[in-house]
């Protein structure tokens, strides 16, 4: 006999990301296809997601609940998926532990544990030190760190696209301490509009993207803690500056550092070979054979590549990855195959 499957929910399921999350369980081969929820707010008008994006309409027409934690009960939910703004994450988290579900959060809400970089959601919490015990509690979902604490945990915060894309190409490098901190690490990250959500603004119109490319969120943006958190850096020894491209997903960060001894490229390949060597979604090309957005397309990979200058010394980074994939949807799933003990490959391959 087959064993019985998971039993999951998604709300948030007409966003970008939640879109891809739907479609990643409803193939899924150990997940009951999920009940989709939203959360009125204010009025809100009713979606059906096959409505706001046609090309899914041969997936039942799943319609959109309206979300209660009875009707999560009445499903027999175990593990719960949220593609929600970060201020209602950060609300309804606490009573979804409490019932006794597991949740992948997408939002922002629970990967920061310093309050200076938390600071920057300005979250009103109703329990304060429930909500910082939560914090403590959460696992940062980035599973080619953070693989050994994700199956255990109740609460997985699924990290911010950009900081995935420049995580994981400097973590390697970092972590045998070959960076020279003290000079400063630049990254210069451009992701496609469908990074900015579902709802358009001013910025995000077709008139103002296309034949465009602009800077944002200097010194400001959401996702520099996540970055100095996971990397124990100094907020002085980064800067970060992310970019909107014409272009509606992908994301490609190009990251220079000065290393704190002269290395071959050979050498600086088998750091990143040695580091990822085990990692199913981690891609590292060779040297000075560079990565690119359409690589990675549609894909939960994270592609890797640098450049090496004459002196040994100078090194420019270059990290590919889907942002509503690797960056979102894909990675939940991910860690979501960690916590139920599968294949990092299950449903995503």
């Amino acid at each position: 006999m087959m064993a019985a499957k998971l039993k999951t929910a998604v709300l948030g399921a007409t966003g970008y990301s939640g879109l891809e999350l739907t479609r990643l369980l409803g193939r899924h081969p150990r997940v009951d296809s999920p009940p989709l929820f939203r959360r009125d707010i204010n009025g809100a008008k009713r979606e059906n997601p096959a409505e706001i994006f046609p090309h899914i309409a041969g997936n039942g027409h799943s319609p959109v609940e309206p979300f209660s934690w009875s009707r999560l009960q009445e499903r027999g939910v175990e593990l719960l998926f949220l593609a929600t703004p970060h201020e209602v994450s950060r609300e309804l988290v606490p009573e979804a532990i409490a019932r006794g579900l597991r949740v992948i959060d997408l939002s922002g809400a629970w990967r920061l544990r310093q309050h200076e970089h938390r600071a920057v959601y300005g979250f009103q919490d109703a329990d304060a030190s429930a909500a910082e015990a939560l914090t403590e509690q959460a696992v940062y979902g980035l599973p080619e760190l953070n693989g050994d604490r994700i199956p255990s945990a109740s609460l997985v915060a699924n990290p911010g696209c950009y900081a995935t894309s420049v995580i994981l190409a400097l973590a390697p490098l970092l972590s045998a301490d070959l960076v020279d901190r003290d000079r400063g690490i630049i990254s210069d990250s451009k992701s496609g509009v469908s990074g900015a959500g579902k709802e358009p603004t001013s910025r995000t119109h077709f008139v103002s993207v296309a034949d465009n490319l602009s800077a944002y969120s200097v010194f400001g943006h959401r996702h520099t803690g996540e970055i100095l958190e996971q990397l124990k850096l100094e907020a002085c020894q980064l800067i970060f500056t992310p970019h909107l491209l014409p272009i509606p997903r992908g994301i490609l960060s190009t990251i220079y550092v000065y290393l704190n001894r002269e290395m071959t490229a050979a050498e600086v390949e088998s750091c990143f070979r040695d580091f990822y060597g085990s990692k199913r979604w981690v891609r590292v090309f060779a040297a000075s054979n560079l990565p690119q957005i359409t690589f990675s397309l549609h894909t939960n990979y994270c592609d890797l590549g640098f450049c090496l200058a004459a002196d040994g010394r100078r090194l420019v980074l270059v990290s590919c990855l889907d942002n509503l994939l690797k960056g979102a949807a894909g990675q939940a799933v991910q860690n979501m195959n960690l916590m139920y003990g599968w294949s990092e490959e299950e449903g995503l391959a």
